[in-house]
């Protein structure tokens, strides 16, 4: 399932009556947002290609009502270099004026005078509100300003009809309706690498930290931080902590200094509560746990303000933005007189249009909610994710603390956990979660160190070997660490001796396998599937979390690592950009990881405005580069100098046996006869990233308690019904907003090219003519297949993309 619709070939923008052009104004308001900057670009080059004239209202609702210069025509080159901008480049302010009438009046002259008929704006709910109260008056403040002369007959006929589209910008992903906002995400990722910042200090001084996060009404950053950094308390304002909140809290925090943590961190939202309505501060706590006669922590109290809202906005949000902005274009062009006022929601990992004023109401019933301690349906009116991430936080804190959370003896399993493949971000995150959850359950999670090849190896070196039981304090911190801890390896069961496999795991009497990787692990899972009827011992359930960088796994639209992959490459290109400003004539060509799938590239490639993207599905003729290279001519011919930021060709490392990054480099430096320069860069495995990103690690706490929670279901089974149950061999995935598990048996033969190792569906397909769109690539001739008709087969199938 693609994230946008397909638009009907050649649909643009009708003439106004009078013949002129249809006229878009983009305006951000309200709080400023990491990746406002990418939804004006993306709206000002969609309105543009799509037949618009593109405006842009400067410091929001203010310049509405003054006009004047405030109203700005903006062309293609101006939004050159935006997406990596933080804040908002066109200014946000308050305005009163527009409260009131007179100020909606002087609003409605200067659309008119400026031909301006439709309107998006960027904001949060308090400023789409004024928005949607501006469109319902329309009509009443055109007929005031004809009947006071302000404005002719003549000059109001032709707009009057106003449309009005919202897009959520808020770092506190407060809006009901859509599963997150613009800007929540780069949020999430400041407030996740300062406490990482902080757990270091803590560590060397033994301290306790109480972290204030923003969310006056909205625990969606608090609650995130805490899963993503492993914190040893929360506190929401939807679900305040029971009466008893003191006790609890004390009684958690004593439990991890127990058994040896030298660390304590409490994360806060701003709009914190006990369950009587009474505020909780960061005071509060803090002299709670310093209490002499109690815990006698020493504990600092740090409260990160606005360096939340600050920087360049993370890949999430840039593509967010974009595919939103580019929709909210489209909704422009679909919108008719009756059409309600709409906002751009991201639902189901889609991009989806929805009524804004229910959405607004809904969002005003959760502060309501608080506000009458009914915390049960402020939590019901959060997505079902919110939820999920609470509960799976909760289980994680508590590990051992509750034994009413065990299972029954004959139902508490010997998991091992492996990790099979190349490193990928998350990895540790889910580990670190399905141990701590296997011993609230009482279950035992057993290490595999070393994939297969460990297990086969070097089994019989305890307590040094590779198959140990995992303790508590060993994994604690884990949960920001990248790479993987337990190491893997890509060595395959059939390699290792699947005979000498099987034995171990009777050897070790291991229930059930908890196995994170990438395209590897998959056909590990696979091969111990088949080798089932062979070998009895491996008729035990098994479960797969995808984690690769390269996102190539079938069965899912989502793997550990690749939004990590996808941060530190678009931090990389960044950095390159920027070190092209000393010439304004360069052109960069960067090699991306991502073996025969093109996620990696063409997402890459929409998050930092690449000229061109080059993937593997697709791959490379010299008829496409004598194309992009005429492009770049005429780009480079044009240029009038204002920018300084380089541009940038992506190509998949696969993407063709002969084109590579240096060869398409020195082609373009060739033919471009001095005109330019060009340069291949190549970040190798600089992609696999350093610390995970907040996403990977929160993704990799609530699937791995899933997949354990699978396994548990076949506790105490037979050999015979687990092996004659698909699903006992299973893949979690992310298609849509549903997690599913989809059987290995299924996966295997009807969604996966194991010749590329890749899926056979591209869910990332209708992206790559976006990236193309907004960076004015022209349609330019596509490779010839390799084999006769294959080309028309995988367009048929939806793997690569025809011509327009």
């Amino acid at each position: 399932m693609g994230m946008l619709d397909p638009r009907p070939n050649g649909q643009k923008a009708e003439l106004l009556p009078n013949g002129k052009r249809r006229k878009i104004a983009m305006m951000t308001s309200g709080g400023d947002a990491p990746g406002m900057n990418g939804a004006v670009r993306a709206v000002v080059r969609s309105a543009i290609d799509e037949g618009f004239d593109a405006y842009c209202i400067y410091e929001g609702y203010e310049g509405l009502v003054q006009g004047g210069d405030l109203i700005k025509k903006m062309s293609w080159g101006d939004v050159r270099g935006w997406l990596s901008e933080g804040g908002t480049l066109i200014g946000t302010a308050r305005c009163k004026a527009f409260y009131e009438r007179p100020g909606r009046l002087k609003a409605a002259k200067n659309m008119v005078i400026n031909g301006i008929d439709s309107l998006i704006i960027c904001g949060g709910d308090g400023s789409l509100t004024g928005a949607d109260k501006f469109r319902f008056e329309w009509p009443g403040l055109l007929e005031e300003l004809v009947q006071t002369k302000e404005l002719t007959e003549e000059e109001i006929k032709p707009f009057m009809h106003l449309t009005i589209v919202g897009l959520v910008g808020s770092i506190d992903n407060d809006m009901s309706g859509t599963d997150v906002t613009i800007g929540c995400f780069s949020a999430l990722a400041r407030i996740c690498e300062m406490v990482d910042y902080i757990e270091a200090t803590a560590s060397s001084h033994s301290r306790a930290f109480v972290i204030e996060v923003m969310g006056r009404h909205c625990g969606w950053l608090a609650l995130m931080a805490g899963v993503a950094t492993g914190a040893d308390f929360v506190f929401i304002p939807e679900k305040p902590r029971a009466d008893n909140w003191r006790e609890e809290m004390c009684t958690i925090i004593a439990k991890h200094r127990g058994v040896g943590k030298r660390k304590t961190i409490v994360i806060m939202a701003e709009g914190a509560n006990d369950q009587q309505g009474n505020k909780i501060t960061p005071e509060q706590v803090k002299d709670l746990l310093a209490d002499p006669k109690g815990l006698a922590l020493d504990t600092r109290i740090t409260t990160l303000g606005h360096v939340q809202r600050g920087g360049s906005a993370c890949s999430f949000d840039r593509t967010l933005a974009t595919l939103q902005g580019v929709e909210a274009v489209r909704a422009v062009l679909d919108a008719k007189p009756d059409t309600p006022t709409c906002f751009i929601a991201i639902n189901e990992n889609k991009i989806v249009r929805k009524p804004l004023m229910k959405a607004v109401r809904d969002t005003q019933e959760v502060a309501k909610a608080i506000q009458a301690r009914d915390f049960d349906r402020a939590m019901g009116l959060r997505d079902t994710e919110f939820a999920e991430i609470y509960a799976s936080y909760l289980i994680t804190t508590a590990t051992s603390l509750d034994k009413a959370l065990h299972l029954p003896s004959q139902k508490c399993m010997r998991i091992g956990i492996i990790h099979v493949g190349a490193p990928a971000g998350g990895m540790n995150s889910a580990t670190r979660a399905a141990v701590a959850y296997c011993q609230t359950r009482g279950h035992t999670p057993v290490g595999i160190y070393n994939g297969f090849a460990g297990f086969t190896r070097h089994h019989g070196d305890e307590p040094l070997g590779a198959v140990r039981e995992f303790d508590w304090l060993e994994v604690d911190n884990w949960a920001s660490k990248g790479g993987s801890e337990i190491g893997t390896n890509r060595e395959l069961p059939n390699d290792s001796g699947m005979a000498t496999v099987a034995e171990l795991i009777a050897k070790y009497k291991i229930d059930a396998i908890f196995m994170v990787g990438g395209f590897e692990a998959f056909h590990s899972m696979s091969q111990l599937r088949k080798a089932r009827k062979e070998f009895p011992q491996l008729a035990i359930p098994m479960a797969l979390l995808p984690a690769t960088i390269s996102n190539n796994v079938p069965g899912t639209e989502y793997s550990l690592g690749s939004d990590t992959c996808l941060n530190e490459l678009v931090r990389y290109c960044d950095t390159i950009k920027q070190s092209a400003s000393a010439s304004r004539r360069r052109v960069f060509v960067i090699e991306t990881q991502g073996g025969r799938c093109g996620y990696v590239p063409v997402l890459a490639g929409l998050n930092v405005g690449a000229t061109a993207v080059y993937t593997p599905e697709e791959g490379i003729s010299i008829d496409m580069l004598a194309a992009d290279i005429r492009h770049l001519r005429k780009a480079f011919a044009e240029d009038s100098g204002q920018s300084r930021a380089g541009r940038l060709i992506l190509v998949g490392e696969k993407a063709s046996s002969v084109y590579s990054a240096k060869l398409i480099a020195d082609i373009i430096r060739t033919e471009a006869h001095g005109r330019f320069e060009s340069r291949d860069s190549i970040p190798g495995h600089v992609q696999q990233g350093g610390t995970p990103s907040p996403m990977d690690r929160i993704r990799a706490v609530r699937l791995s308690i899933k997949c354990i929670e699978h396994l548990e279901k076949f506790a105490g089974a037979s050999a015979r019904t687990i092996a004659d149950d698909a699903l006992s061999s299973s893949v979690i995935g992310i298609r849509g907003a549903s997690v599913t598990f989809t059987s290995m048996e299924h996966v295997e033969s009807k969604e996966t090219d194991w010749a590329n190792r890749r899926p056979l569906e591209v869910f990332w397909a209708d992206i790559e003519p976006v990236v193309d769109t907004l960076s004015g690539r022209p349609e330019i001739p596509r490779p010839e297949p390799d084999v006769k008709g294959q080309r028309a087969k995988d367009i048929k199938r939806g793997l690569v993309r025809g011509p327009v």
